[in-house]
This record gives structure tokens, sequence and C-alpha cells, in this order.
């Protein structure tokens, strides 16, 4: 592992945890200038290929994913930890169907599904993006199935 301070070939390994089931943080030193710095090692699955609405494929970014978690957790008290979560619960869910493409629509669902539970703005928030509501009315239904379904649970 190339130092990113020195760019020296050589470091050793201090320390090595398993962040989840495909990740390993390793904690290492310098050979050479003694500073340290920590790696992550992802087991490299095969490749998934996302179908688009229309038509096109493109390779599986969870960064994308990530970025609309972002967006709409934008004022909202929802932590960068607790979104990484959402997004490795995801890539994790697909990966497990051991499939070579899925639609956007169906990762769509997966992220509305998890954001739901974490917070009710930051989902509504996604779901207007992501259905493209065309009115108010369509904002408006949204809204009361989620209270519907709040009501529901709290019974």
């Amino acid at each position: 592992m190339i130092c990113p301070y020195c760019e020296y070939k050589e470091s050793k390994v201090l320390d090595s945890r398993h962040i989840d089931s495909s990740s390993i943080r390793r904690r290492r030193e310098c050979e050479r200038c003694k500073k340290r710095f920590t790696t992550y090692e992802k087991i490299e699955l095969i490749p998934v290929m996302v179908i688009k609405k229309d038509g096109r494929r493109e390779s599986f970014d969870r960064d994308k994913i990530k970025y609309g978690l972002i967006r709409s957790c934008e004022k909202l008290p929802v932590s960068v930890s607790k979104i990484d979560e959402l997004v490795d619960s995801i890539e994790s869910e697909i990966n497990k169907m051991f499939i070579n493409e899925i639609e956007t629509t169906k990762i769509g669902e997966m992220v509305m599904d998890r954001l739901k539970d974490v917070d009710e703005v930051a989902y509504v928030r996604f779901a207007s993006v992501y259905r493209q509501f065309k009115d108010l009315n369509t904002f408006v239904n949204e809204l009361e199935s989620i209270l519907k379904e709040k009501k529901d649970d709290d019974k």
C-alpha cells in the first residue's frame, strides 16, 4: 500500500476490523515516515447494471443514491452515518439478489421504504422528486397515505 504522505510502497498493518460483511478497515503505518493512515477493503462483487426509465443501462453507482439521500435530508436531523447505513443496506440487498440488472424504479422503492422509517419529511422530499409529482393533489395524496399508515401503526 502506498503511503499517502511520502508515497513509500511499504507499510505494515496495525489493526484490522470488519465494518460489515463485505468491508474491512485497516489501520496502517508507513515503514519510512512512520505516519499512520486508514485503508478500506471491499469485496468486489458482480457488477450490476441499472436500467433507467428511458431504457438506457449504466453501472450501479452507490454515490448516486447517497447524493439523493443527502439532498432529501438537508437541514434535517439525519446524520451522514445514518445515510451511509441506508446506502449500505440498499447495496447489500441488491447484491443478495444475485442479479445482473435492476430497474431504477426498484432502487427508488428500496430507498423510499427505508427513508420513511428514518424521517418522514426526507421521505416526502425524495418521493416528490422520484415520483415526479405533477400537481398539488398528487402531493397531498402521498401525505395522506403517510398519515394513514402512521395512524394504523399507532393502533
